[in-house]
């Protein structure tokens, strides 16, 4: 591959409208949004570099701003389009590397601890530490004292 380059003016013109428009605020508080270009120029370092994500170059927006847009992007499938658009089949080759080192979070293990929920047994409820007065002395106490470890210090 040859070595990454920011976006020129006419592939910002081609990929400008996959982009999704992001609102402005309607406060007037708060950082100003990063510029969509530079975050995408961000993006696309690297995936290119196959760097972390807090190792891009300072001219890029803050890495946390690039990631979020990054997740945003991949969630809708923006971000194939745009590598398709921009490198044809070398674009989907850097799309499925950089998914395959995404990190699988909480919807993966919710969805499976609720499958688990789901399939679990019924709990029994627990039996009380201490019997109310009046009812049978059955239920076994919580401690022994009478153990071999009565005498221990």
């Amino acid at each position: 591959m040859t070595p990454y380059r920011d976006i020129t003016d006419e592939e910002w013109q081609q990929v400008a409208p996959l982009l999704p428009e992001l609102r402005p605020r309607s406060e007037l508080r708060g950082r100003p949004l990063a510029n969509t270009r530079s975050v995408l120029n961000g993006v696309l370092w690297v995936i290119y570099s196959g760097a972390t994500w807090s190792a891009m170059p300072r001219k890029y927006p803050s890495y946390q701003t690039c990631h979020r847009r990054f997740k945003a992007w991949h969630k809708a499938g923006v971000l194939k389009r745009v590598m398709d658009q921009l490198f044809g089949d070398a674009g989907s080759e850097l799309c499925s590397t950089m998914e395959a080192r995404m990190r699988i979070h909480a919807p993966n293990a919710a969805a499976a601890a609720e499958n688990d929920a789901a399939t679990a047994q019924p709990v029994k409820p627990a039996t009380p530490l201490f019997p109310s007065p009046g009812a049978p002395a059955s239920t076994p106490l919580v401690f022994d004292y009478a153990s071999h470890f009565m005498n221990a210090a």
